[in-house]
C-alpha cells in the first residue's frame, strides 16, 4: 500500500467518524486496530489534514556527522600501531576502538563494517598462522609428497565388496574364483 492510499484511509475514518461511527467500528469496518485508528483522529485533532499525511522515516540520527566520518580515513592512515595494536592489520574491531577513542562514539563490529563501507574502506582480517610453521617443509610436501599420493589407484566400490563378500569368507572353493588379483588390498 502506497503513500497515497493510506492517507485516503485515513481520511475515510475521519469522515466515518464525523458521520457518528464508534472507533471499534470503524476499525471494524477498514480492517485494522483500534489503537491505529484512535492514533488517526488524534493526528487528525491535532494538526488537522496534515496529521493524516504520511511521515518519512527518517531512522536513528547519526552519532557522526559527515566530516567526522570523512576524518576515520586519515586517522587510520597513521597505522594501527599508532594506536597501540600490535601488527598493520586493521580490522573492524580496530576501527571500531579507534572510532571511540577520537570521537567519542561507540558502535558494535558490523555497523563499523557499514561505515567503512561508505567511505571505500576495506576491513582486513588476519591471516591466522601457527609461529612454528616451516614454509619450506610444506613447498616440499606440496610438491612431492602430495603429488606423490593423488597418483596412487583408487579402490573403488566394486572391488572392496567382491573381496569382502560372504561368500568368499566361508566357502574357500569359491573364493579362488571370485577374488580379483587387483582388487585386494594386501
Amino acid at each position: 500500500m502506497n503513500s497515497e492510499e493510506k492517507e485516503a484511509r485515513r481520511r475515510h475514518a475521519i469522515k466515518l467518524k464525523q458521520k457518528g461511527w464508534k472507533q471499534c467500528k470503524i476499525a471494524e469496518a477498514m480492517d485494522v486496530t483500534e489503537a491505529a485508528v484512535s492514533r488517526w483522529l488524534k493526528w487528525h485533532e491535532t494538526d488537522g489534514d496534515a496529521g493524516l499525511q504520511c511521515r518519512r522515516h527518517v531512522g536513528a540520527t547519526n552519532r557522526l556527522s559527515v566530516e567526522q566520518k570523512r576524518l576515520i580515513p586519515e586517522y587510520l592512515s597513521h597505522g594501527a600501531e599508532a594506536y597501540g595494536f600490535l601488527g598493520a592489520v586493521w580490522t573492524c574491531a580496530r576501527v571500531g576502538k579507534v572510532i571511540e577513542r577520537e570521537f567519542d562514539v561507540r558502535y558494535n563490529k558490523s555497523h563499523v563494517a557499514r561505515i567503512l563501507k561508505e567511505l571505500n574502506w576495506t576491513p582486513q582480517k588476519p591471516i591466522e598462522r601457527a609461529s612454528q610453521r616451516d614454509e619450506p617443509a610444506i613447498a616440499t610436501w606440496q610438491t612431492h609428497t602430495w603429488l606423490d599420493l593423488k597418483k596412487k589407484p583408487v579402490w573403488n566400490a566394486v572391488c572392496w565388496f567382491s573381496w569382502m563378500n560372504r561368500v568368499s569368507t566361508c566357502c574357500p572353493a569359491v573364493c579362488g574364483l571370485m577374488h580379483l588379483p587387483a582388487a585386494h588390498p594386501s
